[in-house]
């Protein structure tokens, strides 16, 4: 079931609310066994068959969890993290590593196609965060409900943000969870309703934009750089906008039941390194990826080279997370080195007695175009289906494919003329409509950089959802429960429902 879809929108969102709030009226137990049912129906709507695998995964771990609280135990430990990490390779990566040895060693071997359950990434490693913090004693559930809910939460299940059991459980618990607060819940739509809007009318009409130039590289064809460049661009900005409508979908849904989501997105485009990058991109996931992989792996607590490995390493499971396919590794690997630059220039510029940042309005502009280059050529082989596509789309970008634009020299005179015995072509392109394009693109980068982000627009009503402090938006226009924002939220709501015809996943479910 979609959050940009009808049925979950006019139907389940509705009748899951509703019956929440009744029900708590009988007490703490029967509400929370609604939102578990209710949560459980919402993941079986997808494959009632993967219904079960979810179940057993949630009464592994809660008996690993309870035997961990009680009394720490490395080897416990290291099988219920084996059995998870296990259970993920197959169902995610059985595929992969058989198709792999077979083109290598030239086996044959057949092996039947496994399909990937929904979000199995996701509780996996959110099961996996509990078992550690129970054996090192930060939590603790001994009530199988709240587990089964710390779980499943609706909201969070299918893309996160990854959860940890600390973050959500004493929000349930608290006193007056089972009762609407009904300024609350006008955020948490206001929230969901600018999340719809990100997904419906902006990520998902970029999207034919992106799939034009990636199917033409799929079919073999050799774009050039503007046309190489709008498809990535294009791409770049229809997963952000798809990925941060997700994450505003999700923390809005969670307000309307009283609940706080960690944040999980912060205009990652506005970043003047990759290192800030990685800090508002995906952020719970950075989060895990931090504590659970490069701190056990000995941080940057073992010297210069061994940290920078670490890093390194850290990314490369960081871009097998995202999908079984060699291109997820290399775009993992891209993001090591560019990570691993990163701290070695900021070494550099402390030794030199510099500014770890740039301080001049040009050396930011600079340190942003620089890191958004990187982001963007990054993005192409997180989308591509093979290296060839990758590859064919990657050589558009660096200019080796030639240069070309749509029109003819006589159109643009004497510098048309300079142009063409540079070697520029002029001819009809189907990947790239000329300024027109260029302006588009643009615009969605002044949005990026320039409008203010869901929680700068609600921090003051609402400051767990901007908790960096980031600047907000002055007073008079921040969202209030208000009649002005009422109405604008509704119109914004119709328009965006509206298109609700043309339905697509998010991105990120693929994960």
């Amino acid at each position: 079931m979609l959050f940009n879809s009808y049925g979950f929108i006019l139907l389940f969102l509705p009748i899951t609310l509703l019956g929440f709030f009744w029900i708590g009226r009988l007490g703490h137990r029967p509400a929370m066994a609604w939102l578990v049912a209710a949560s459980l129906f919402f993941y079986g709507w997808w494959n009632p068959a993967y219904l079960g695998l979810l179940v057993a995964s949630i009464l592994f771990n809660y008996a690993i969890g309870t035997a961990l609280s009680a009394r720490p135990n490395r080897l416990l430990l290291g099988g219920g993290i084996a059995f998870n990490l296990g259970l993920l390779g197959y169902y995610k990566y059985a595929n992969f590593f058989i198709d792999n040895i077979n083109a290598v060693l030239d086996l044959g071997w057949n092996f039947e196609a496994i399909i990937l359950p929904l979000a199995i990434s996701f509780f996996t490693f959110q099961q996996i965060a509990y078992l550690i913090d129970a054996h090192r004693g930060e939590t603790r559930e001994y009530n199988f409900l709240h587990y089964c809910l710390f779980v499943t939460f609706f909201p969070q299940l299918i893309a996160g943000p990854i959860v940890h059991h600390r973050e959500m459980m004493p929000q349930f618990a608290r006193k007056g969870a089972l009762r609407p607060n009904y300024d609350t819940i006008a955020l948490g739509l206001t929230v969901f309703t600018i999340g719809l809007f990100k997904k419906v009318a902006i990520a998902d009409t970029l999207a034919k934009y992106a799939n034009m130039a990636f199917d033409a590289a799929g079919e073999g064809v050799a774009l050039t750089f503007f046309e190489a460049w709008r498809g990535a661009t294009a791409y770049s900005f229809q997963l952000y906008f798809d990925f941060s409508g997700y994450s505003d979908m999700a923390i809005g849904l969670g307000l309307l039941f009283g609940i706080t989501l960690p944040l999980n997105f912060n205009s990652p485009y506005r970043a003047r390194s990759v290192v800030d990058f990685w800090r508002r991109w995906h952020m719970t996931l950075s989060r895990f990826l931090r504590d659970y992989v490069y701190i056990p792996l000995g941080g940057n607590r073992k010297g210069r080279i061994r940290r920078h490995a670490n890093l390194f390493v850290t990314m490369l499971l960081g871009g097998l997370w995202h999908g079984a396919a060699w291109t997820f590794v290399l775009w993992g690997a891209l993001h090591g080195l560019y990570l691993m630059v990163n701290h070695a220039w900021a070494s550099m510029r402390a030794r030199l007695g510099w500014s770890r940042e740039a301080t001049t309005s040009w050396g930011r502009a600079l340190a942003w175009t620089l890191t958004f280059i990187a982001v963007v050529f990054a993005w192409v082989f997180f989308r591509a289906h093979s290296f060839e596509e990758a590859l064919l789309i990657s050589r558009g970008m660096l200019g080796m494919n030639g240069f070309a634009w749509p029109g003819t020299v006589e159109e643009f005179g004497w510098a048309g003329q300079l142009l063409s015995e540079a070697g520029w072509r002029f001819e009809p392109l189907g990947n790239f409509k000329g300024a027109g394009d260029l302006v588009l693109l643009g615009l969605f980068v002044l949005i990026a950089l320039k409008v203010p982000n869901t929680q700068q627009l609600v921090a003051a009503r609402h400051r767990p959802l901007n908790p960096y402090g980031d600047e907000t938006v002055v007073a008079r226009r921040s969202w209030q429960p208000s009649p002005r924002w009422a109405a604008v939220t509704g119109v914004v709501a119709l328009f965006t429902l509206l298109q609700l015809s043309r339905v697509s996943e998010f991105l990120y479910f693929q994960f």
